[in-house]
């Protein structure tokens, strides 16, 4: 009997090859190259400004092939990253040969892989995203025995000229179906090259923004992934940030994942969802409760959520978002299916009953194993973040809160169990930690608490010294403050960081 399990894989190299991305080989690599007739190959990587990079390659022999993909190629490291300097700039990039997808967008033929970063002496480049990522992975693994899983939101405007027809009611664009929702299409087209390249999606709907400015019509829409090691994670994301992207500029599409484009809507955000495995069992649940495993990663993330901005929050506007007052967070806590508290405990299917048979009665009654799909959710980062230095700060927080040995207090202490902008609440939330109203703010945190991320060699002193002086350099203390109020300067900064991460 033929086995078609590959064959109902999106990626389509996994369907050619019939195996799991992750055990691809150069020799299949190879294969792809002469049995799907690619003429070029190209070596993808983040810069420090979160973006991939693109390195072409014409295959001109067999021999160069198998040179590139055993040897890497220079580039030149201070280029791409400010924390190195020119005097001592080469770096090496070599190719990951599971993270290889066919490019949905060039007319040639064209195998691209994502790449890691080595130093003169071949050694992984100590401050690279990629690297750190893994460190802080490796790190937790080591302390908790436990695996770092996460996954994506990804939210985005869709900007285009409007059309009267079937008007969408301002900032009601929540799940909203065609023709209402004019962008629809355009995601799920979005959503099958992500898949085509390797991304596992969850779902994709239309989001709560959507507005008419200037003629052109802004539509706020989201694609979510699911749960897998935090290294794919961030692979997922900063491809999907780029196919979304290309595909818009191919359309004649603007997309920005800028957290705030205008005074008085919706704002973007990338919250991440995190859960801990061992054995490939989910360990967020004890019964149909949370477990102390999970109170202990929110705990960690409860002490280091103010310099957790630093990554995930990466430019001015981010802190347009975090307002008093809003969806997004601006108060260190964490709560039940609450979507005003920094960490959310998303509902978790924990009730023990049938819904499938309750809805579909000649359906027979099953007891199914529901733990796999609890995670906890970080709803602060936005689409400035660095997508590595973020989900490293991250399991890096997550693993802190093993090591305090007071970590079930300080989840106890900053539980939240109702709407913490009820003025009822209003004293008993008045005692928590705010987060950083700015990056400097951001920037002091990530300096008082950098000892935590440098701990087991996650991140590098350079590179926390990077990010402190990429923060500070934005100068915007008193931004926040001093434009409050002010359309029109609140719309130039905006435009300044438009296109951000």
């Amino acid at each position: 009997m033929e086995n078609n399990t590959f064959g109902l894989y999106a990626n389509k190299i996994e369907a050619f090859l019939g195996k799991s991305s992750k055990e691809f080989t150069k020799e299949d690599i190879i294969r792809v190259v002469r049995e799907m007739d690619i003429k070029m190959v190209n070596f993808m990587y983040p810069g420090g400004d979160g973006r991939l990079k693109t390195l072409n390659f014409m295959l001109n022999t067999p021999d160069y092939l198998e040179t590139i993909l055993t040897c890497g190629e220079r580039v030149d490291g201070s280029s791409l990253f400010s924390f190195i300097q020119a005097a001592s700039s080469d770096l090496y990039v070599m190719p990951r040969f599971s993270t290889a997808f066919i490019d949905p967008f060039e007319e040639i033929p064209t195998l691209c892989m994502l790449c890691s970063f080595f130093n003169r002496d071949g050694e992984p480049l100590a401050s690279s995203p990629e690297h750190t990522l893994k460190k802080a992975m490796d790190a937790f693994t080591k302390v908790t025995g436990m695996e770092f899983h996460a996954m994506g939101e990804l939210e985005y405007y869709v900007i285009r000229p409007d059309e009267e027809v079937f008007p969408a009611v301002d900032q009601k664009g929540y799940h909203e179906s065609a023709p209402y929702a004019k962008g629809n299409d355009f995601r799920t087209r979005c959503m099958q090259a992500i898949a085509e390249c390797g991304g596992k999606i969850k779902y994709g709907h239309s989001e709560v923004g959507n507005f008419v400015e200037n003629g052109d019509c802004y539509e706020q829409t989201e694609i979510e992934f699911l749960p897998v090691p935090a290294n794919e994670c961030a692979e997922q994301i900063l491809l999907a940030k780029w196919i979304i992207r290309n595909m818009g500029y191919q359309e004649g599409l603007n997309i920005t994942f800028a957290p705030k484009i205008t005074v008085g809507k919706a704002g973007s955000g990338m919250h991440v969802h995190m859960r801990i495995m061992k054995d490939g069992r989910n360990l967020m649940l004890d019964g149909n409760k949370l477990s102390e495993n999970a109170r202990k990663a929110i705990a960690g993330m409860m002490k280091l959520a103010e310099s957790i901005t630093a990554f995930g929050n990466k430019n001015p506007t981010s802190y347009f978002r975090l307002v008093p007052h809003q969806e997004a967070p601006t108060n260190v806590c964490w709560g039940m299916s609450n979507r005003s508290v920094l960490v959310r405990v998303p509902l978790g299917w924990t009730s023990g009953k049938d819904m499938c048979h309750e809805a579909n009665p000649i359906e027979p009654l099953t007891k199914r194993d529901y733990s796999e799909k609890q995670t906890v959710e970080m709803r602060s980062p936005d689409g400035s973040a660095d997508i590595y230095q973020l989900l490293a700060g991250l399991c890096v927080a997550c693993r802190h809160g093993f090591e305090l040995p007071d970590a079930l207090e300080v989840a106890d202490k900053t539980f939240a169990d109702g709407d913490i902008h009820d003025p009822e609440n209003a004293q008993r939330f008045a005692a928590l930690t705010q987060l950083p109203d700015s990056c400097a703010a951001s920037a002091d945190r990530l300096e008082q608490q950098r000892a935590v991320y440098e701990q087991h060699s996650v991140f590098s002193p350079a590179m926390i010294d990077g990010i402190i002086t990429q923060l500070r350099a934005f100068d915007d203390r008193t931004l926040r403050k001093d434009i409050s109020g002010n359309d029109e300067a609140v719309a130039k900064l905006v435009e300044k960081y438009f296109h951000c991460g």
